[in-house]
């Protein structure tokens, strides 16, 4: 069940509306394409952050003319912007800007199918930073030779 405020309105996500806000999630963030949508997800630092108004989760939306004509470009981000209506209040992790990037068949997709495109970049970019610290962590472990152990060919150093 969704989250309702007092008058039975689902809450409004905050917006991302700077151009340099859009260009950190993609410069620094996650990606994860879909037939329908490309989301970007960056997890802002503390110093991105200007307090505890701004630790909520923000959602921003674009789509290029490689969607298609005026009208089209406005009819994808509207898809967009419903579909993350109805996915990210619930999904969303605090103190993370989300760009949703329209793709050319946003505009033709089934809705609920978009909706799947959404709850599936979600699910794919949260396993990718959590297996990418497991990975890094697993990583290091092989670089550093515990005491006691031989050492291999590769990991001998020479005199």
């Amino acid at each position: 069940m969704t989250r309702r405020t007092q008058d039975g309105a689902r809450p409004r996500l905050a917006r991302l509306k700077r151009r340099s806000e859009f260009l950190r999630a993609a410069k620094r963030g996650r990606k994860w394409a879909t037939p329908g949508l490309v989301l970007q997800a960056y997890t802002r630092e503390e110093s991105d952050r200007d307090g505890a108004e701004t630790s909520a989760p923000r959602v921003g939306f674009t789509a290029s003319r490689k969607v298609g004509n005026a009208v089209l470009r406005n009819r994808a981000r509207r898809r967009l912007r419903a579909v993350a209506d109805r996915v990210l209040p619930q999904a969303a992790k605090p103190g993370t800007d989300y760009v949703l990037i329209a793709r050319a068949e946003t505009v033709s997709r089934p809705y609920m199918e978009l909706v799947g495109d959404l709850e599936a970049a979600l699910r794919h970019v949260g396993e990718r930073r959590a297996r990418a610290s497991g990975r890094s962590r697993a990583r290091e472990a092989h670089r550093r030779p515990e005491a006691g152990r031989a050492r291999t060919g590769s990991e001998r150093t020479r005199p």
